[in-house]
């Protein structure tokens, strides 16, 4: 959580923009964004509704960039990231990052406390996150966005713990659906010695899943192994079938 100031005068909406770094051409959306229903004479008028456009918007920034730039990545990986990525927490951090803290309009309750929840927060950055989008277009709004995300992207696919899911997981499905454990491939590597890719493929059995390539042997695993739970889904086999 963040320390509580005192609510933002008319003034500073400058400063903010210049934190930003966008200028609205209707600063009463970005009024409305950092308004909270505690400091809004009426809900209509604060960033709730704003918030929840914003919750859209940074989910398909997030699935859009995964899709353009992994193309390996397959829905069951896509959606871990993009939950990891955009989570309540990530949203506080961005928050924090732009001071929004100081700009807020806050009720009394809230302003009398030592510091403002961190829902308060990061409910502010996807409602600025919607303003941006309605005062613009998509495209801008992208570029605002990506420049917080994509840093939150690598950090999360530098996860060891998102690594080791996606193989921990498929082993305990094949142990207890197919009483057999899953094997790893490498099928090819290319590029320098400095900056190698690795493709490589899970054998459950006489079965093959889709390969995928990856930056390092282990995340090239670690996406295999997200193929291949994508497509045994919810089977309910009791033998690992046969290609």
């Amino acid at each position: 959580m963040t320390a509580v100031t005192n609510t933002a005068k008319e003034d500073n909406w400058a400063e903010l923009e210049n934190i930003l770094g966008y200028k609205f051409q209707r600063r009463e959306l970005l009024v409305a964004a950092l308004t909270h229903t505690s400091g809004a004479n009426t809900r209509e008028h604060s960033n709730e509704r704003l918030e929840f456009l914003g919750d859209a918007v940074l989910g398909l920034v997030v699935v859009e960039e995964l899709y353009l730039q992994h193309p390996n990545f397959h829905e069951g990986m896509m959606t871990k990231i993009k939950s990891a990525v955009v989570a309540k927490e990530a949203c506080i951090k961005f928050s924090e990052q732009l001071e929004l803290a100081r700009f807020m309009i806050l009720g009394r309750a809230i302003r009398s406390n030592p510091k403002i929840p961190g829902n308060v927060l990061a409910d502010a950055f996807e409602s600025l996150v919607a303003a941006v989008y309605l005062d613009s277009n998509f495209a801008v709004a992208r570029d605002f966005i990506l420049k917080f995300l994509k840093p939150e992207i690598d950090r999360v696919l530098k996860d060891e713990d998102l690594l080791n899911a996606a193989k921990s997981n498929l082993q305990q499905l094949c142990q207890k659906k197919f009483c057999q454990t899953p094997t790893y491939r490498v099928l090819d590597e290319q590029g320098p010695e400095h900056s190698r890719s690795f493709q490589v493929v899970v054998e459950v059995g006489d079965r093959r899943f889709k390969p995928a390539w990856g930056p390092s042997k282990k995340k090239a695993e670690a996406l295999a192994a997200q193929n291949a739970l994508d497509e045994l889904g919810d089977s309910r086999c009791s033998a690992v079938p046969s290609e």
